[in-house]
């Protein structure tokens, strides 16, 4: 029998700590329940909310008229074929995303280590195509297995079919709110293969590793976002709050000469990607609150519940942040966090 809650806090399932109550609200232990849970949604003529971690998202004060599936969906199986280099792990979409990398690295399987210690769950990922330390879900994407709200009957998407860019897929676009991701299965090497080209996370092998391993960088790749983001637990927070802008070199090549300590990387499109942390800490609001919401003094890119919080108390802080970097270097930052209104 599907437990369903009514009038549900729905900041208690986000790392922000801040949301309405929702009308309905089930936790997901399986397929049919998502299923039951749709069918649900539609006869009761209400909308639909779907959630992981809550760790990428801000939600509203108000409370939502609609029923919220969390997708609790676990398990991980592996597949290794005879005199292969690879193994193909897939992970339901209601695993915990860092206990996923945990998973692979201590079996020394190589592809997940550099994305240690990113909040959420599996099936929140390739919607977002998380990245970090020069790595992204796309590398070592194979395919997923998605639920199609309309019909209720499954799909399988390839790498192919995904539209992954830059913190972005088909599933934040054009197919945004029309499937509910089951599972991800990831092609991961056996050998060796290491992306050190960050230079904290190669400092940070220097001086701790001989002989490396995945595990290794997995610990080293905790160790550094440990040190510079805030616990959700202490102070709410959805990680990364905005995208790092990518800018033409004609636009780029006019900021140096204006600013020339600017911190950016080449890309192969052409395009130049300015750290947005940079970005916000040269406009002076690294270490800074507004009320009850601040930025990180650690990270600028980190928007923070400092306790209490509201939805519009951290909509006006990164709008004011928005505004004042545009005025400075006339760049227009992004948001990466949902934002449910």
């Amino acid at each position: 029998m599907l437990n369903i809650q009514n009038n549900v806090k729905l900041a208690t399932y986000t790392t922000f700590s801040i949301g309405g109550k929702a009308k309905y609200l089930v936790e997901a232990e399986n397929l049919a329940d998502i299923r039951q849970a749709v069918e649900i949604a539609k006869d009761k003529e209400v909308p639909l909310l779907i959630i992981g971690g809550g760790s990428n998202l801000l939600i509203s004060d108000r409370d939502f008229e609609g029923l919220v599936i969390v997708n609790k969906l676990k398990g991980i199986k592996e597949i290794r074929e005879r005199n292969s280099n690879e193994v193909l792990v897939t992970a339901k979409a209601g695993e915990v995303w860092d206990d996923l990398v945990k998973y692979t690295t201590k079996r020394n399987y190589w592809g997940l280590e550099n994305l240690a210690y990113i909040p959420g769950t599996v099936g929140a990922c390739p919607v977002q195509n998380i990245g970090a330390y020069g790595r992204e879900i796309k590398d070592t994407f194979v395919s997923l297995e998605a639920l199609n709200i309309e019909d209720l009957t499954l799909r399988t998407f390839y790498l192919k079919d995904c539209n992954f860019g830059y913190r972005s897929s088909i599933f934040k676009e054009g197919l945004k709110g029309k499937y509910i991701i089951v599972s991800v299965t990831f092609k991961l090497s056996l050998l060796p293969a290491p992306a050190l080209d960050y230079g904290s996370l190669q400092e940070e092998i220097n001086k701790e590793v001989v002989n490396i391993n995945a595990e290794d960088v997995r610990l080293a790749v905790e160790k550094i976002r440990k040190s510079k983001l805030p616990e959700p637990k202490e102070f709410g927070n959805a990680g990364s709050f905005f995208k790092n802008p990518e800018i033409s070199q004609e636009e780029f090549e006019k900021l140096k000469e204006k600013f020339p300590d600017i911190k950016y990387y080449d890309l192969p499109s052409g395009l130049v990607k300015v750290p947005a942390g940079w970005l916000i800490e040269r406009a002076g609001w690294k270490g800074k609150d507004l009320g009850l919401a601040g930025v990180w003094h650690q990270q600028a890119l980190i928007v923070v519940n400092k306790g209490g919080a509201s939805f519009n108390d951290i909509k006006f802080l990164t709008k004011t942040i928005i505004c004042e970097v545009k005025d400075k270097f006339g760049i227009e930052l992004t948001p990466e966090v949902n934002i449910i209104e």
